[in-house]
């Protein structure tokens, strides 16, 4: 059997609460029409009867009563019957009933008792049934004759007739109605999932950038909406996959062919020479080493940007870290005649990784040493900033970045120049990671860049502040 569909399943609900309503509607007007209806009107039926009965006052019964009885028979909307023997009363109705004797043997007993008989039976004559009350005269225990009160019950048709010409046209075109609209409402409450179903189907092939139309405000709108975000966050890291895939492709692709190259110009015997060997096999060295520090520093980000390493932090002097990571440097500052200057406030205290803090500082000085020109300069500041962050500023003196280029500084991969050369070097990852170190640290980076004139580099940092004792 082939399973039901959504918009099915609402459908067949609502025609269900339909056809539940219409029965209980049903259910509640038998109830009403017996327990309101015919009880009042047995209850009538039963009360007139005994009025009557009680200006009954033994003996045989009199023409005077039988006048009394035929004058309230007039005035009355039930018809009245003064009979002496009860097992003639059927004989004294002026129609035929649908039951041979009125009174049986058992009615007699219970109207020897003092108590009503009800009766109700189908008549011929008037189309429905009638409802009859026998009430017994007695004289002392001698059954003198009975009261017959007897009325045509009106059925439930007639009770609702006049209701019934205006209600079942409405009734009909209000079922119509409503299946219709069901249908609709079903159409239109399943669309957007039917939509997500389609645009799921096509992100698996993928198409990310698929969208769900959004047409209410309600919990399917905002399911929508939701929808929406995730698959726009899929395609936003999908595209970034894909070109942190390229990024890295090409960054090996070059080391790779240089590798690949030499080594065969080695191994088919084209180079003749000694020196030509060695080389080549620096210039293999060389890119091996490259690649080598590619992949040290995909790892290392990778890690940051999960945060899967964990900090080992302490109190750090922030100024001996800065002051040993320029020792580090004073090679490469004598071989291209650079100038450095240092503002170090020596009180600034932090609590960071060494090991990243020096990470950063080594970062930003290779990248400042590497653009700046011979004979230029360095200008190194860390001051405090308020009472609990502080500023460490690497100036250089280099050929600077345009501005529009400034907002990508941090990004994976990113250079400044379009050509991607790398004759000044580095991964294009540098600075990325100092970015996550810094987030790590609470801090943040800015840049600052006038062409010509050189970069600067701000990371704000927390300090590490005592804790006040005085209260304990």
């Amino acid at each position: 059997m082939r399973p039901k569909t959504f918009v099915q399943k609402i459908w067949l609900t609502i025609s269900l609460v339909v056809v539940i309503t219409v029965s209980f509607s049903y259910f509640l007007l038998n109830y009403f029409y017996k327990n309101l209806y015919v009880d009042k009107v047995e209850q009538t039926l039963v009360e007139e009867g005994k009025n009557i009965a009680a200006d009954y006052h033994g003996g045989p019964i009199t023409d005077d009563y039988r006048q009394q009885v035929e004058w309230y028979n007039e005035k009355s909307t039930a018809e009245v019957l003064l009979v002496n023997n009860p097992r003639e009363l059927s004989a004294c109705l002026p129609f035929e009933v649908d039951y041979d004797s009125l009174i049986h043997e058992a009615d007699r007993e219970t109207l020897l008792l003092g108590k009503v008989v009800t009766k109700i039976g189908y008549e011929k004559r008037f189309g429905r049934k009638i409802m009859g009350v026998v009430v017994p005269l007695l004289d002392h225990h001698r059954l003198e004759g009975v009261l017959y009160l007897y009325i045509p019950l009106a059925t439930i048709q007639d009770m609702t007739k006049e209701v019934a010409i205006i209600w079942l046209p409405l009734a009909g075109l209000f079922v119509i109605v409503l299946v219709i609209f069901g249908k609709k409402m079903a159409n239109r409450l399943v669309g957007p999932l039917k939509e997500m179903e389609q645009v799921a189907y096509r992100m698996s092939h993928g198409e990310y950038e698929a969208q769900i139309r959004i047409q209410a405000d309600d919990e399917i709108g905002r399911l929508a909406k939701a929808f929406n975000i995730m698959a726009k966050a899929i395609y936003e890291e999908d595209m970034r996959k894909r070109e942190f895939l390229a990024n890295v492709s090409h960054e090996l692709r070059t080391p790779l062919s240089y590798v690949k190259g030499y080594s065969e110009a080695i191994l088919q015997g084209m180079v003749k020479t000694k020196e030509e060997e060695k080389k080549y096999v620096k210039l293999i060295h060389r890119e091996a080493g490259r690649m080598e520090r590619l992949v040290c520093d995909l790892l290392d980000l990778a890690r940051l940007e999960e945060k899967s390493i964990p900090l080992q932090k302490t109190l750090l002097v922030f100024s001996q870290i800065v002051e040993d990571t320029i020792e580090k440097y004073e090679p490469f500052l004598q071989e291209k005649a650079i100038t450095i200057t240092a503002d170090l406030n020596p009180d600034i205290i932090i609590e960071g990784d060494a090991d990243r803090i020096e990470q950063v500082i080594h970062n930003l000085l290779d990248n400042a040493i590497r653009y700046t020109p011979t004979g230029g300069e360095i200008y190194v500041k860390l001051t405090p900033v308020g009472n609990e962050r502080c500023q460490l500023v690497i100036r250089d003196s280099g050929k600077g970045i345009p501005k529009d280029k400034l907002p990508f500084l941090g990004q994976r991969f990113f250079r400044v120049d379009a050509a991607r050369t790398r004759k000044e070097g580095g991964t294009g990852l540098g600075l990325a990671i100092v970015k996550q170190i810094v987030q790590l640290h609470h801090g943040t980076i800015t840049f600052a860049s006038e062409e010509g004139k050189g970069t600067e580099v701000v990371i704000d940092l927390p300090v590490w502040k005592e804790a006040d004792t005085s209260s304990e």
